[in-house]
């Protein structure tokens, strides 16, 4: 699907449009239907700002659950666990600007999945990469 000259993409809980990217970045729209969420996942590679553009985001980033509404925004460091959902009845929309070397998406380890999808963590990959960054 092209929304505006973008390519939008499908996914079970709702759609993504990549706005722009270039190097070291990337700008999405995403919209999360109504009582969907995102898998609780991590990325290696990249970190994440989420804005909320319109409904209610509630929003798991580590141990912290948090609330967001529009106009309000939140923070993901690279490998750190992180949901996103939709509690509301109307459409949640944020913009997510990415952060990192690379941006790909297979650079996502899924812990939890609502949908099924592949991709299930490795956990001593997982812990050794936790437990090294705590050192730093």
């Amino acid at each position: 699907m092209s929304e505006n000259g973008h390519i939008t993409s499908q996914r079970p809980w709702g759609t993504f449009t990549v706005l722009e990217e270039g190097q070291g970045y990337k700008i999405k729209r995403i919209q999360v239907n109504p009582g969907h969420r995102l898998s609780l996942q991590m990325h290696y590679h990249r970190s994440e700002h989420w804005v909320v553009v319109s409904g209610t985001a509630r929003v798991t980033c580590g141990d912290q659950v948090i609330m967001l509404t529009n106009n309000q925004s939140t923070y993901v460091p690279p490998c750190t666990k992180h949901r996103l959902e939709n509690p509301g009845v109307i459409p949640l929309v944020l913009i997510e600007v990415q952060n990192g070397q690379y941006l790909g998406e297979d650079d996502i380890v899924r812990f939890d999945d609502d949908y099924n999808r592949e991709e299930k963590r490795d956990e001593k990959k997982y812990d050794l990469l936790v437990n090294h960054n705590h050192k730093l």
